[in-house]
């Protein structure tokens, strides 16, 4: 009677172990995942900020060429502001169909992408 005793405490502590280093296996999946997304997230505004600068170069270029072509600075500006003008129109009628859809899948792929040695693992 007195194995059975010990049997079960022995099988109750193993079991109390298991539960202990699954929770921990999954703090540090977690801890993974986080940091991932937030890598990617950094990422990618370092690059929207860069791409960002470029275009605003680019726009004052193409304002100045097009506003002395025309005799009058500002009707170069004019034209730039009238085409983000275009643009910011044409994403905000498409908001739902195009960008929030591209952004929730660009947001579900961060989340769930697999490590190449994870796959292995399982």
């Amino acid at each position: 009677m007195q194995d059975k005793i010990e049997i079960v405490k022995d099988l109750a502590q193993k079991a109390e172990e298991f539960a202990k280093t699954n929770i921990e296996l999954y703090k540090l999946k977690a801890i993974d995942k986080g940091t991932d997304v937030f890598s990617s997230v950094a990422s990618a505004i370092i690059i929207s900020l860069i791409f960002v600068f470029f275009v605003t170069m680019i726009s004052f270029g193409i304002a100045l060429w097009i506003g002395e072509s025309l005799g009058h600075l500002y009707y170069g500006f004019l034209i730039v502001a009238g085409f983000y003008l275009l643009i910011g129109i044409i994403l905000i009628v498409t908001k739902e169909s195009f960008l929030e859809n591209f952004l929730n899948d660009y947001i579900v792929r961060l989340i769930f992408k697999e490590k190449d040695n994870e796959g292995a693992q399982k």
